[in-house]
């Protein structure tokens, strides 16, 4: 029998009755219109369901797993070497168009308007006012444009995030009741399964996981409570992250800054690296002869952190598949 989680089967429930108390892709009683209220307790209104949408990356990705198509997207989309970034895993860059601005937090507002979108999505984090990769100023010229829907990103599980993708994407017309999207979700929960019995199995060994990032002039230790996805492995799945003491609460407390000369502070069994491209690899990481001299890193024992990706049972279920391979072959399988 397979073990469910808790939060997410609860959601999942309250999702799939609203679904079914409410006509199909969120449209009013009668069809006289549609109508979403978003994770900011915004109420969108429209005449008729969205069709042309446009969403930041990673909501678009989470969007497609749910069977919902975009027209445009911003924030980074591909990499220099020509392959999809992780936070948009899952999308064809030659299937929408990028309206990604010249510095970060904007869109070319021309291009925007070009696309007569019915509709923006991109995530919510708790500190920031506004939208995820838009600045005020720019966020404003887009809601002259077109109406916008935020979905938390932080302070709130993972499993309810993906949730609200899943509910908005309903009320954008995907079939979230596909034989898809259901191998998806019992996808999502095996991997997490995979994950809890490796989370247990290194506590009883005394072993445990540090969550680090990197640029030239700092090293970072992550705090998992400030990540969806770290919080996760480590509240219901057990994981033994380990929580600096000192998180940044100027920058958010996502991570404890260090300099380069206390980069073996921590100890740890496990190294799991951001893979952003504004992150140090792990051979960057070892230039620094303090990195280099702690066990985990010169046994090799690095672990990749896909920081940021699309919240979708899709993604989710790669990415904890991914993560229990890497950690069971990086503690032989134990």
């Amino acid at each position: 029998m397979r073990h469910k989680i808790g939060p997410a089967a609860a959601l999942v429930a309250v999702t799939a009755v609203l679904s079914a108390c409410s006509p199909a892709g969120g449209d009013r009683a009668g069809g006289t219109g549609w109508s979403y209220t978003d994770d900011r307790g915004v109420a969108i209104t429209a005449e008729q369901r969205p069709e042309r949408i446009i969403a930041q990356v990673s909501s678009a990705a989470a969007l497609k797993d749910f069977g919902v198509d975009v027209v445009g997207t911003f924030g980074p989309l591909v990499r220099d070497d020509g392959t999809v970034e992780p936070e948009a895993r899952g999308l064809d860059p030659r299937a929408v168009t990028d309206v990604t601005g010249p510095g970060y937090g904007e869109v070319a507002v021309e291009r925007v308007a070009a696309l007569e979108p019915d509709l923006l999505v991109s995530g919510k984090y708790a500190e920031f006012p506004g939208l995820w990769h838009l600045t005020a100023e720019q966020e404003e010229q887009v809601k002259s444009l077109v109406p916008t829907a935020g979905v938390q990103h932080a302070g709130v599980p993972l499993p309810e995030t993906i949730a609200s993708y899943r509910d908005l994407a309903a009320a954008l017309g995907g079939d979230v009741d596909s034989a898809r999207v259901r191998a998806d979700e019992a996808a999502f929960h095996a991997a997490a399964d995979r994950l809890r019995g490796i989370g247990e199995r290194m506590k009883a060994a005394g072993r445990t996981i540090l969550a680090v990032g990197g640029t030239e002039q700092e090293f970072f230790a992550v705090v998992p409570g400030r990540n969806p996805d770290l919080d996760f492995y480590v509240r219901e799945l057990g994981l033994p992250i380990i929580v600096p003491d000192h998180p940044d609460t100027a920058g958010g407390g996502y991570f404890e800054r260090l300099s380069w000369e206390h980069a073996a502070a921590y100890p740890a069994d496990i190294l799991l690296w951001d893979t952003r491209a504004a992150s140090l690899p792990p051979e960057r990481m070892m230039e620094n002869p303090v990195f280099a001299a702690r066990p985990s890193a010169a046994a090799g024992r690095f672990v990749e952190w896909d920081a940021v990706a699309p919240m979708s049972y899709a993604s989710y279920a790669g990415i904890m598949t991914e993560l229990a391979d890497q950690l069971e072959a990086k503690l032989g399988g134990r």
